[in-house]
């Protein structure tokens, strides 16, 4: 967290009553976080900056070293993630921008925290703690299969510690539909202070003082919360959007912010002792210090903190598996009879063209294809034999398409669902792909995708979500591609159970 105002307090106390309906619901379907977990992270991030001078600042090895560790276990766990570098101070800064694969992409949830410490010390709780608690958190939403109805992309920034230079570099390449798209950022900069208090932010401005209120719904995010801490019976208290951490582009910017924060430089005042413990001292009294090292961590407020970004990101994100949109049904294809799909007239692959087909069930180590559709016999898949080998009719070569017939679209709120799987071996890369596109006219406009990597994915059936209300009134074709674009590849894929339906 950067060095600059002293933190306000609100006065208000949230409730201890029993949890709410939605909380109770909520906790039963997040998943615990295990500390351990949070902890080993953090071991790791204290390993790599004793290798590296001491710390993981802006511009000096042991921040890339940081991202390297973090992409590496996203890029495993089956995240699209991509670094996106800045310069500042004449010095190379990254972020680490990792998305979790379907949901609605124009009403994104995204979670962030700051990875690089300054140059005193290796900054374990500033912010090792914040993007410890997020990895494992990620992590868990690979393990789960959740499948949520928003977009889910988390972001670990560089050289916040310089100015918020990392998330503010990021903000302002997106373009204003792409800012629109975010509709929610969870901030979380220190959540292991060893001498905590429990702050949100406060989104609403119920305390009355300091910078107003966040943009609308951050209050929202203030209350998800507040409900889960009051549910573990942990009173909080509001901090003021003072432009501290990385909340502030993004609420320049107009998206809804909140998060978690357990103190800093500031002093714990004798009635916070008396509401949550611990002594009338700073709350870290190694804040940008050689000493913030591993054991410079509540491991209670660390728990507690990492439970409740869980339990955040499961209820915002409107947990458990994308439920089939309600509506009128505008179009709808389960492919158990030909309806008109035609095969792309640029493709290039050699083998693994999509077909409608019925699939036979191919594994190499995992399964590769799967033998049974989502819905029905039929789908549409990438080589639906499976010839002598896993690879024998795979996609390879270059892409293949397979292209709707002409859809026309009624006006008002659209959502086209459908069910999907890419699946690939290690020798796969971020070039290979599954992606749908909307072609209308002369436009063609990738509405889904999901990048391959140099990892084991294996093939299962995942729902995807998307807005077309942007494509109301026009004729379209959607266009399901698939593409092999490294060296000896495995890739395949399938789609099925396409619905566009009309609020």
């Amino acid at each position: 967290m950067r060095a600059s105002i002293v933190l306000g307090v609100a006065a208000l106390t949230l409730g201890l009553a029993t949890a709410p309906a939605q909380a109770q619901s909520a906790l039963l379907a997040a998943p615990d976080i295990p500390v351990a977990n949070v902890k080993a992270h953090l071991t790791q991030l204290q390993n790599i900056a004793t290798a590296n001078g001491g710390n993981r600042a802006h511009g000096r090895p042991g921040y890339l070293a940081s991202v390297t560790y973090v992409k590496n276990l996203l890029d495993a766990a089956g995240y699209t993630t991509r670094q996106q570098s800045f310069t500042y101070n004449g010095a190379t800064g990254y972020n680490l921008i990792a998305d979790w694969p379907g949901g609605d992409t124009a009403d994104t949830l995204m979670v962030g925290a700051h990875l690089d410490s300054v140059t005193a010390g290796p900054g374990i709780n500033d912010n090792g703690s914040g993007s410890a608690a997020n990895l494992e958190v990620a992590l868990a939403v690979a393990r789960s299969g959740f499948q949520p109805d928003r977009h889910l992309r988390f972001g670990w920034w560089g050289a916040e510690e310089l100015g918020l230079r990392g998330s503010t570099a990021y903000v302002n390449s997106l373009t204003t539909a792409q800012k629109r798209e975010i509709t929610g950022y969870l901030n979380f900069d220190m959540v292991g202070s060893p001498n905590p208090g429990y702050f949100l932010y406060d989104g609403d401005n119920s305390d009355g003082t300091g910078s107003g209120p966040g943009p609308a719904g951050s209050a929202q995010i203030e209350q998800t919360l507040a409900d889960y801490f009051t549910s573990i019976g942990v009173p909080t208290r509001g901090t003021d959007f003072d432009g501290r951490s990385d909340y502030g582009p993004f609420i320049a910017n107009g998206i809804p912010a909140g998060g978690i924060f357990t103190g800093a430089e500031g002093r714990k005042t004798a009635a916070q002792v008396q509401l949550w413990g611990g002594t009338a001292t700073t709350f870290d009294p190694c804040y940008h210090a050689s000493c913030d090292t591993i054991t410079n961590i509540n491991d209670t407020a660390l728990d507690r903190n990492a439970d409740a970004i869980a339990y955040a990101v499961w209820t915002l994100a409107d947990g458990g598996t994308t439920p089939p949109p309600t509506g009128t049904t505008v179009y709808s294809d389960d492919f158990e009879t030909a309806t008109g799909w035609t095969a792309g007239t640029a493709d290039t692959a050699t083998s693994g063209r999509f077909e409608r087909g019925d699939p036979a069930a191919t594994s190499s180590g995992v399964a590769t294809q799967l033998g049974n559709a989502a819905g029905g016999t039929y789908d549409l898949v990438t080589g639906a034999t499976a010839g002598a080998s896993a690879g024998a009719n795979d996609v390879d070569g270059g892409t293949t398409t397979i292209v709707s017939p002409a859809i026309t679209l009624p006006t008002g709120t659209l959502t086209l669902s459908f069910n999907w799987y890419l699946s690939h071996l290690n020798n796969a890369s971020s070039a290979d792909y599954f992606r749908v596109r909307v072609i209308s006219g002369s436009t063609t406009s990738t509405v889904f995708t999901q990048a391959g990597a140099a990892s084991d994915r294996a093939a299962a059936w995942a729902t995807g979500s998307v807005n077309l209300s942007s494509f109301a009134g026009q004729t379209i074709r959607l266009s399901v591609e698939a593409a092999d674009l490294s060296t000896a590849s495995l890739v395949e894929a399938a789609v099925d159970n396409v619905k566009i339906t009309k609020a």
